[in-house]
């Protein structure tokens, strides 16, 4: 029989409660939101489909371990006592990655990592007389230890790699956005698909092409080459094709534009290739378009959702530049939604528009805002006077 268990989604600052809901529209049961984390219960099968489908999850972590600790000495033991061969062979690999977060250890997690690894490299060496060996880039086994205050978690990584590489991105910008905040940017959104969607500043296509799965229901990691859980001595194949197949299964078309605009022709053709990559291309567009010279150009409701540039990319006059994007969006795009992320909220000021959402979101060690504007059809005093005038009728 296939049980429950707890698991672990790691994230990013900010979309935790992002997480929480796609866990649970996913069938996830018992979704408990920490920081930078979501903790979980479901069975194998549905491990496997949260690492296909979640599109805010850094990694899926499967603890086999809790317990106190007080010293270094405390952590190789209870490491020690773990039936690793339940997990792992002695002559198969394996890599240790560690999260500190205790007074009580002074030592940093490169050192945590190396006590951790003797403690399992012992265990063998004592029960096989020889030793698994340690490979960083391909183990058959992922360890995860994670220290809070006196509580010790060993977690199988069930990812691997990052979540974040979903295997579409073949050509990059200086600074490109990370898949997971794109992806978790798009659903703060609120954007479902049934509606229009501009990424005016669109760089190498991040943004579109998440915004593109989201509309039509594609799971976030299906271009993925491989996960962790496919070394796993228990892996069942049969059942990760089943789960696989269902997901692609609730794929849907939605008939509306998704269209990226870069002033740099350069980027508009890596644009290109990521989309064509992640087989995109017969859902989004991309055009060779200075924003600031752009207007609405399609009916009804859109969402527009860009990365301006900022800090280290920006290499023009602030002011100015953020300035016209508000002047931009003002005249040009009336009956929109527009989302930005930047890490200048002093340049937030110049865009001369007030906005209705303000977000804390970290793009790398980033503190940002995503921030949110409402551009009505005419001016909004226009709007709320018209309103008025009917109200006293």
């Amino acid at each position: 029989m296939n049980r429950d268990f707890k698991m672990t989604a790691t994230t990013l600052f900010g979309l935790e409660g992002v997480l929480a809901d796609e866990l649970k529209k996913l069938g996830a049961q018992d979704v408990k939101e920490a920081v930078r984390s979501v903790s979980f219960r479901g069975d194998t099968g549905f491990m496997y489909k949260a690492n296909i489908a979640l599109r805010t999850a850094v990694r899926i972590l499967k603890p086999i371990k809790t317990c106190k600790i007080y010293d270094e000495e405390d952590l190789y033991e209870a490491i020690q006592k773990i039936k690793w061969e339940n997990y792992l062979d002695a002559d198969g690999t394996f890599a240790i990655g560690a999260v500190v977060n205790s007074k009580n250890f002074t030592s940093n997690s490169h050192y945590i990592s190396l006590k951790s690894k003797d403690a399992i490299a012992d265990y063998f060496r004592h029960k096989y007389h020889k030793r698994p060996n340690v490979d960083l880039k391909y183990p058959d086994v992922k360890v995860h230890v994670h220290i809070q205050k006196d509580w010790l978690t060993v977690s199988l990584d069930s990812s691997g790699d990052s979540l974040h590489k979903r295997g579409y991105r073949t050509a990059t910008n200086i600074a490109p956005i990370n898949e997971v905040l794109a992806a978790g940017m798009v659903l703060l959104s609120g954007y479902t698909g049934d509606e229009n969607f501009i990424d005016p500043m669109c760089g190498s296509g991040t943004i579109l092409i998440e915004a593109a799965m989201i509309a039509n229901n594609i799971p976030a990691n299906i271009n993925r080459k491989l996960f962790a859980f496919e070394h796993w001595k228990d892996y069942d194949e049969d059942l990760y094709f089943t789960i696989q197949d269902a997901l692609l299964k609730k794929i849907r078309s939605s008939h509306f534009k998704i269209m990226g605009f870069d002033k740099a022709p350069s980027a508009v053709q890596k644009a290109k290739a990521n989309i064509e990559s992640a087989n995109l291309d017969e859902f989004i567009g991309v055009h060779h378009v200075n924003f600031f010279n752009s207007t609405k150009e399609v009916f009804g409701n859109t969402t527009i959702l860009f990365n301006p540039p900022y800090g280290e990319r920006l290499n023009i006059d602030t002011e100015e530049f953020y300035k016209k994007i508000g002047d931009t969006l003002k005249h040009n795009y009336p009956g929109s939604t527009a989302w930005l992320i930047t890490s200048d909220t002093d340049a937030l000021k110049c865009v001369g528009l007030r906005t209705s959402k303000r977000i804390a979101l970290k793009n790398g060690d980033l503190d940002c805002k995503f921030v949110k504007y409402e551009l009505y059809e005419g001016t909004r005093k226009f709007k709320e006077r018209k309103q008025e005038d009917t109200s006293e009728d």
